[in-house]
């Protein structure tokens, strides 16, 4: 459709450059459209994203800015000119204050991706400086139109989760914003919306007579209840805490044996319980012989093992997401970084080792599988004390099943003979367990590099289990912990007490050398 210079362009034409005008707008301006992004994973994504649907069309350039890259690269490419932006908030706030070569006053589409996950980072701060420079906050719009310009924009906010602050997020950015993604027969209740692998958009136009309809409520509501897909399995595992480790180690074991080709994701809930077993699941050694020979033992998962977290360094980061997504067969572990957005292909298991807390962050960690009607299936692992999250989910419509583990147990070999069944008093006394157990507990003892690993993770876990919120305190809840079961969950041997001794004076020791190393440096001077 052909449009005047007077009307809103549809926003359907936003990668469609087959238009006459956005083709002549495209070749003489530099930055057209800007997607802003949470995480340099989904940065990373959506760029080649981009690149695959522009190949074709040589005069549209897309590019990336974000956090951990070499500035002077990036500020290079911003001069040479960008068609398409992807960006993290902090490094397109950076360039709009400091790089005088980042032109973007032709930009005609913003689009916030995963708007909500944006906020929860800590964004939302930065974000209104954004709009503010980019001049597409509401109260910006009408000072650039008293100076006479006129601003023709349109902004988009796909989320996957409308709560207040999405909700603010949207009156300072959108004006006359129209809802699209929900069913419409259904009417908007409740506080938050998450739907499962699909997303909301709320898409506006700053013009004034825009052609989409006015819809002043929109954001008033959301949904209460998540849609997630039917062809989802979603299963529980009962297990106490001594024993986690060893049943994680057990139910991927057989899930590999079972299909050798396959990509599972586990998460975790802190940067140094990813660590820690990401040591175990790629380095542990092991022989189910009666007795441990050397020349026998062989790696527990053959399988190639990735790690993703905040506190890695950005190489590192980026060759874990780009090896997991180009391999056939692996395992992610992980932390909430890889729960938003990210589309890994051919993910069929999905592990939440440690549990996610509120159910929307359920939600989105599952939705990494059973895309686009793709089979998947999900695990949540429990203790006794944390069933009542269970009642949780259901009263947001998300039902689970039990893993049915005893049998996963049962097919397994003790000390080289044929598994038989018997009756088992509890799972932590079951021979393979045990056997398990044991080989974990001389793995972590063996070196001194792995022991401190699992007690980093052991402190950094009962910080984590501590930070619960609202009704979730009352389901966990570390009185009712034994912390020795937990130590042993990280292949530790010794009191807990110790752990948490040894760890601060670590950081003791830590603080005292950052105090000495300026000390010494004044009193060099003095010597010469």
């Amino acid at each position: 459709m052909m449009y005047n210079e007077e009307q809103n362009p549809p926003s359907t034409d936003l990668f469609f450059p087959q238009h006459p005008l956005i083709l002549i707008s495209i070749t003489n301006c530099l930055m057209v459209a800007l997607v802003l992004v949470p995480t340099r994973e989904l940065c990373l994504q959506v760029y080649g994203i981009a690149q695959q649907l522009v190949h074709r069309f040589h005069w549209i350039v897309p590019g990336y800015v974000m956090g951990g890259e070499n500035r002077a690269k990036e500020k290079a490419r911003l001069r040479k000119g960008i068609s398409i932006l992807i960006a993290t908030p902090g490094r397109l706030l950076d360039h709009l204050q400091h790089t005088a070569s980042f032109v973007y006053s032709n930009l005609r589409w913003i689009v916030f991706d995963e708007a909500d996950s944006i906020l929860e980072l800590g964004f939302g701060k930065a974000v209104e400086d954004i709009l503010e420079h980019l001049g597409s906050r509401n109260g910006a719009l009408d000072q650039n139109k008293n100076k006479g310009e006129h601003i023709r924009r349109q902004n988009l906010l796909l989320s996957a989760t409308l709560n207040e602050k999405v909700n603010r997020l949207a009156k300072i950015s959108l004006k006359n914003p129209v809802m699209i993604g929900l069913d419409d027969q259904k009417k908007p209740s409740g506080k938050s919306n998450t739907l499962g692998n699909s997303h909301t958009s709320l898409l506006s136009d700053d013009d004034e007579d825009g052609i989409l309809e006015k819809q002043n409520d929109i954001l008033e509501h959301a949904v209460d209840d998540f849609k997630l897909p039917a062809q989802l399995v979603q299963r529980y595992v009962k297990v106490s805490c001594g024993s986690r480790l060893a049943v994680l180690l057990s139910i991927l074991k057989s899930l590999f044996e079972r299909q050798i080709s396959q990509k599972v994701v586990i998460f975790l809930s802190t940067c140094d319980s990813v660590d820690f077993h990401h040591a175990v699941l790629s380095q542990l050694e092991w022989s189910s012989g009666p007795q441990l020979d050397m020349d026998k033992k062989q790696k527990f998962l053959s399988c190639k093992v990735f790690r993703l977290h905040g506190n890695m360094e950005q190489d590192d980061r980026k060759k874990s997401f780009l090896g997991f997504g180009s391999e056939k067969s692996a395992i992610l572990v992980s932390t909430d970084v890889a729960a938003r957005g990210l589309d890994f292909p051919k993910v069929k298991y999905i592990i939440q080792y440690d549990s996610p807390g509120e159910a929307s962050e359920y939600v989105h960690r599952v939705g990494r599988t059973a895309r686009i009607g793709e089979k998947g299936e999900a695990l949540l692992f429990l203790q006794p004390i944390e069933l009542d999250y269970l009642k949780d989910l259901e009263s947001h419509g998300v039902s689970l099943t039990e893993y049915p583990f005893q049998k996963v147990l049962d097919s397994f070999p003790v000390n080289g003979q044929k598994p038989h069944k018997r009756k088992i008093i509890s799972l932590d006394m079951h021979p393979w367990i045990m056997s398990l157990q044991r080989s974990l507990e001389g793995f972590v003892a063996g070196e001194d590099a792995t022991k401190k690993l699992a007690r980093d993770a052991f402190c950094s876990w009962v910080r984590a289990y501590t930070a619960h919120r609202g009704e979730l305190k009352k389901i966990f809840m570390v009185k009712k912990l034994h912390l020795g079961h937990v130590a042993r969950s990280f292949g530790l041997k010794e009191q807990p007490s110790l752990v948490g001794r040894s760890h601060q004076v670590q950081l003791k020791k830590r603080k005292e050398q950052k105090r000495e190393q300026p000390a010494k440096r004044r009193k060099l001077p003095s010597k010469k």
